[in-house]
């Protein structure tokens, strides 16, 4: 196969411009897409450190409210922490602060200088407060208690009344400023009637009547180094209060007295002060048996353990829940660490939530007693943006699961498997017992730095995922590979990984590639965990793409030194190398050979074996549907072809002058799309291994790109913040959607239903419907102020709402474009030159050809019998109440002598005579266009009946009127199908009259001769067309 060069991509036809369209400067720009609705966006449970709500549904469960941003989501308790309402609308701003009123939900916002509180119920907004005059801080906290609902911010306690929602006053602090404002902590403790606790960033603890808005005393720290107050918490003891502080210390402060009764010391790092207390008050769990009451759980946003203490003979340290969530990193890039914790009334389970974006709940064993929890329930996301994302292909076409999981990964290093139908059944695939990892290296010991801990554990996790493959023609779920195995080994012998024992079973799915790392891992998909293999490259360069063949049987991975190692699943044996490893006699004959081409019989390079390796790191592998052809590229700017079974190059590519970043690859079209840093994309056939399209308009490199599932399209993310899609059969840009942030990740479902996005901003993955299988999608080039600034979908969705809109708004507008209304009016014939189609459904003009045929199949075969007697617990139907017997009412009325007249003024008959009048008005103006319209308009049967009722008496005046109309559209070559229908209804039903009449004669003949010039033409174009397209063929 000869090699393409710099100069035959050149000459490759590119997308099309359509220099007639010229867009009005002053429109107005498009505000949605006409190709994506927004659905939803999974994997948000807890990415805020607004802390979680608990609200306790009689006295066997309790709902768990989370913030994620804008929106609320609540959790049931009872049914495993199921997801059971997301609050809509989304509030104005992003929410700062939650709290639970009844079995409703207030949640506090702020929006640039706009601060309101809303309330919820069962997820819908039920309620607004009134807005506190002159408030533009962000209120931190909420507290609900008696007929009151506080709101704290830095400077100000704001008081609403929770029966009328009205505003009650506001209460200043008495020192303002970084110093003397409030820390944001408030609470209030039992029999104290109308009495605040508020904390302040001096370490002041100031009890406030909001009743009277008056200060009745304050509490002062025990040293001014104390710092602010981090944690204010009443204990199940009446008059103890639990004080927290930002340098560390742990008071139970006893408020009547004023005098401490507890203290601890939780650490002397202000990074690690402790920001969540909550007591346990089920009566038990403190002691050496865990009978006694006295628990207390303190926790850290800078930390993910989680430390219970035993308040009895002085207080003691009981245990510590290591890794109860992720700490955050050194570098502050990912985020972690705990937000809130909270025992639940009389019960035996805590409920914490991270900045890593989980939410859990934890139950002490009573038998054998435990100090330390075990996990109950969990839910749980990415903790930091999502990097890659990758749809799981269906077991089969038109599979149950088809469509429903999609694979993504981010850069916190996990790696997530998403149901887009339930959401518990999300979850991540296990990388193996990170805590038992972490317990054997000494990572969990109490006499190491929190800190230092943090970064170690994220260490025990492998390295970020750049790319994902996947294949599950081999894949066993949850029964592949039974009983325990080590992950990620290279050792091939050992008995636990006998290929043998997968033969029946099934072996891994899923391969994937990370950053700096010569391995890539396996995965199994049924089981979510880790596979046995990590493929090591044969040069010991990192790792840089990866695939799988599609029988699912062997995964390729490229380094970045330019090398193809294929590796077998099932036994994790290396099977071959692109280009093959030569032995020293062959590379001894090699350089001593004539290193010029050397050419075969039809002139085409001839490449040698171990020839062909790229020249920089590998950017994409894919294999073809039949495991004859590997195609790879890279950043050489290469894109190569080598024989799979060999491993030998046939042909390449050469784009010197340019640099591939990645290939995707559309195995049912047998074409593949390649990302280049000139901002284009260029789509390759592999059978003739030719470039078909390149595709511009990429402002910036590109981010990701992906084939719809029918290869039609090409979806493209952008550093420029905007997603594209181009058409492929005309090269088009068709939508592009620009967002807030970067899209760093796109993915489109193998059923079509779904584009999956993800942005820098966001650890969530938005998920939108593609719109064009319920209506028509324009596929027109797109001009620069055609770009839709558009938001991420909301956690709940639109719900279907746009899509129903837009079936509903189809028969409006059938073009489908709603952004064209001013630029572009409805055009009926593109060219006189054109034979045009009319709009009519094909159905209509066929039904009115065979109407006779359809008729005589829904005759009656036999006379309607009279229906049997009624059964006997039905009321007779003899005689109606009137005195009238049932036989008679079933009867229809006769029509009367009159009904003549009746029978004229039905609608048939009207549209009749308004066609007979039509035929009246084309003798005079020439113009059939309003006698087809009126005629399109018509049901077939009416049709009918109009053609049937043209009066047949000389001097055959409509009949010769409707003949030249017929002729006179078919001269200007419009509604061509309807004109040939018409004529045959009308041959069909006046045939007997044509040779009584020379005029009609006359017209027939005129019409027959128009028609036969019509059909000479056409039949002249396309047969030159046809003979153009085969000398074309013939000489490709």
């Amino acid at each position: 196969m000869a090699t393409t060069t710099e100069m035959e991509v050149r000459v490759v036809k590119r997308q099309k411009l359509d220099s007639h369209i010229r867009v009005e400067q002053n429109r107005s720009a498009p505000t949605r897409s006409n190709i994506f609705a927004p659905f939803r966006t999974v994997g948000l449970v807890s990415p805020t450190a607004v802390p979680f709500t608990s609200v306790p549904l009689g006295k066997t469960t309790f709902q768990i409210t989370t913030c994620i941003g804008r929106s609320l989501q609540t959790y049931d308790l009872q049914r495993g922490l199921q997801l059971v309402f997301i609050t809509s609308p989304e509030t104005p701003g992003a929410i700062t602060a939650t709290a639970s009123l009844g079995k409703n939900v207030v949640a506090a916002w702020k929006h640039e200088k706009r601060v309101g509180l809303w309330m919820f119920k069962r997820g819908k907004k039920v309620a607004e407060f009134e807005a506190s005059p002159g408030q533009h801080a962000s209120i931190s906290q909420l507290l609900v208690f008696g007929p009151w609902i506080v709101g704290c911010s830095q400077n100000s306690l704001e008081v609403w009344k929770s029966d009328t929602m009205e505003h009650y006053t506001t209460i200043h602090s008495r020192s303002t400023g970084k110093a003397g404002g409030f820390s944001g902590q408030i609470t209030t403790m039992p029999t104290y009637l109308n009495k605040v606790f508020a904390g302040k960033q001096d370490g002041t603890v100031e009890i406030w009547n909001i009743s009277t808005g008056k200060l009745i005393y304050s509490i002062l720290p025990a040293s001014s180094n104390y710092g602010s107050v981090t944690a204010l918490q009443p204990t199940p003891a009446l008059s103890l209060l639990a004080i927290a502080y930002a340098s560390g210390p742990l008071i139970i402060q006893d408020v009547r007295a004023d005098k401490p009764v507890l203290s601890f010391n939780t650490g002397n790092d202000s990074r690690l002060s402790v920001t969540a207390i909550s007591f346990r008050t089920d009566g038990a769990g403190a002691g050496e048996d865990g009978r006694k009451a006295g628990v207390m759980a303190t926790t850290s946003r800078g930390a993910g353990d989680i430390t219970f203490w035993d308040l009895n003979k002085g207080g003691k340290k009981m245990s510590v829940l290591r890794g109860a969530h992720s700490p955050p990193s050194m570098d502050g890039t990912i985020p972690g660490g705990i937000s809130n914790i909270e025992f639940l009334p009389g019960q035996a389970v805590l409920v914490s939530s991270g900045l890593d974006n989980a939410l859990k709940t934890w139950i002490f064993d009573e038998i054998p007693f435990s100090p330390i929890p075990r996990i109950l329930h969990s839910r749980g996301g990415h903790a930091a943006s999502v990097s890659t994302l990758k749809f799981l292909p269906g077991q089969s076409e038109g599979s149950e699961n088809d469509g429903k999981w999609l694979m993504s990964a981010s850069h916190d290093r996990s790696f997530w498997g998403w149901s887009l139908r339930r959401d518990a059944q999300s979850s991540e695939l296990s990388q193996g017992n990170i805590r038992k990892k972490a317990r054997k290296a000494g990572l969990l010991n109490s006499s190491l730095d929190l800190s230092e801990r943090g970064t170690s554990l994220e260490e025990l996790k492998a390295p970020r995922i750049t790319s994902i493959a996947c294949s599950l023609n081999r894949d066993g779920g949850i029964g592949a590979m039974p009983g325990n195995t080590s992950i990620w080994s290279n050792d091939t012998t050992s008995k636990s990984k006998n290929p043998s024992s997968s033969f029946s079973t099934g072996w891994e799915s899923v391969v994937t590639g990370h950053v700096n790392d010569p391995f890539a891992r396996t995965w199994f998909w049924g089981r979510k965990r880790a596979g046995r293999w990590k493929f090591k490259t044969s040069d010991g360069t990192n790792v840089t793409s990866v695939t799988m063949s599609s029988c699912g049987t062997f995964a390729l991975i490229g380094s970045a030194g330019g090398l193809i190692d294929m590796y077998n699943l099932q036994s994790g044996i290396h099977r071959q190398r692109f280009p093959t490893k030569l032995t020293p006699p062959q590379i001894q004959r090699l350089q001593t050979s004539n290193p010029m081409f050397a050419q075969n019989s039809s002139g085409s390079r001839k490449f040698a074996h171990g020839e062909g390796k790229h020249a920089a790191a590998i950017t994409g592998i894919e294999v073809d549907s039949l495991n004859k052809t590997v195609i790879s590229c890279g950043a050489d700017g290469k894109v190569k072809f080598w024989e799979f079974s060999t491993g030998m190059l046939l042909s390449e590519l050469d784009w010197s002058l340019t640099s591939i970043g990645g290939m995707r690859f559309h195995r049912p079209s047998d074409l593949i799309a390649l990302s280049c840093d000139d901002g284009s994309i260029r789509v390759v056939d592999i059978d003739t291994r030719k470039l078909v399209r390149e595709l511009w308009g990429a402002k910036g490199s590109i981010l990701d790109f992906t084939f719809s599932n029918d290869g039609r399209w090409i979806i493209s993310s952008a550093g420029d913040s905007i997603v594209r899609v181009y058409d492929l059969a005309t090269g088009h840009l068709i939508e592009a959607l620009r967002f807030r942030s970067q899209p760093t990740a796109v993915a489109f479902s193998p059923t079509g239903e779904y584009l999956a996005t993800a942005l820098a901003d966001s650890v969530g993955v938005h998920i939108w419907t593609n719109r064009s299988l319920f209506t028509h999608v324009p596929t027109r080039q797109i001009g620069p102020n055609d770009i839709i600034d558009i938001d991420a979908p909301s956690p709940l969705g639109a719900g279907g709402a746009e899509l129903i809109d837009t079936v509903t708004k189809t028969a409006a507008n059938p073009d489908g474009d709603e952004t064209d209304d001013s630029a572009l009016s409805k055009i009926d014939q593109l060219s006189s030159d054109l034979l045009t189609l009319s709009l009519v459904p094909k159905a209509k003009w066929q039904t009115l050809l065979h109407l006779d045929t359809i008729r005589a199949r829904n005759k009656p075969k036999e006379a309607p019998k009279k229906p049997q007697a009624a059964p006997f617990f039905l009321p007779s139907l003899e005689k109606k109440p009137n005195g009238i017997s049932a036989d008679s009412a079933l009867i229809p009325n006769e029509p009367t002598a009159g009904s003549r007249i009746s029978k004229i003024a039905n609608p048939t008959v009207a549209s009749t005579s308004t066609f007979t009048s039509l035929l009246q008005t084309f003798t005079t103006t020439s113009d059939p266009a309003p006698l087809f319209a009126h005629l399109a308009a018509l049901p077939p049967s009416a049709i009918d009946v109009a053609i049937r009722t043209i009066d047949p008496a000389p001097p055959y005046t409509e009949c010769v009127a409707f003949i030249r109309a017929l002729t006179a559209r078919l001269a200007k070559r419009r509604d061509y199908e309807l004109v040939q229908t018409w004529m045959a209804v009308f041959l069909r039903c006046h045939a007997n009259i044509v040779t009584e009449s020379s005029e009609i004669k006359e017209a027939l003949q005129a019409w027959r001769a128009e028609a036969e010039k019509e059909g000479k033409r056409v039949g002249e174009m396309i047969g030159y067309v046809r003979g153009v397209v085969g000398w074309v063929g013939g000489v490709v």
